[in-house]
């Protein structure tokens, strides 16, 4: 059963240390992926290893490096002089924020990493990032203005319907 009320807000020093735990596991995570990655193709499997092998891995750092890098931008956390906590930074863990569309890229790289041991081919599914990013850009942005009702003569019949009814209105009383 849902708390009834408003939902409690963090404070300063909660966020900071949420966030601070956020970005070891993903730490972690990146480095995990990118090890087995690394061991598997690289060293056990370096004969058999292509130019795509290696394009691969540069590109998933890339692209660990910028998230990782965003994320800990965005939860950087401000002090004051005397060494306390003004601002925890962004709370990273928030829905529906930056940070949480980041740490989908990071979990679907690696996801895509550790299976690409097995093929290449798996690196296919890394499209689901641009195509959700796509997604995201039509419902959110694109979509609402193509759909958009700006015209002056739309308008202008809800006006006249609105001044149509405050008249009916008016009447009553």
């Amino acid at each position: 059963m849902a708390p009834k009320g408003k939902a409690g807000t963090k404070g300063k020093k909660q966020i900071f240390e949420e966030n601070r735990e956020t970005l070891r596991f993903y730490l972690r995570v990146i480095l995990g992926a990118s090890a087995v990655y690394a061991v598997v193709n690289l060293v056990i499997f370096y004969p058999a290893a292509s130019a795509w092998t290696w394009l691969a891995f540069v590109f998933s750092s890339v692209v660990y490096g910028a998230s990782y890098r965003s994320m800990s931008s965005m939860a950087k956390p401000a002090f004051t002089d005397d060494g306390s906590l003004a601002d925890g930074g962004i709370d990273l863990n928030m829905e529906q924020g930056m940070a949480e569309h980041l740490k989908d890229v990071i979990l679907l790289t690696a996801i895509v990493q550790v299976l690409s041991c097995f093929s290449l081919y798996i690196w296919y599914f890394w499209l689901l990032a641009p195509g959700r990013a796509l997604y995201l850009l039509w419902v959110n942005i694109l979509g609402p203005w193509f759909t958009a009702e700006s015209s002056p003569a739309a308008q202008e019949p809800n006006e006249k319907k609105q001044r149509r009814q405050e008249r009916r209105q008016m009447k009553r009383f």
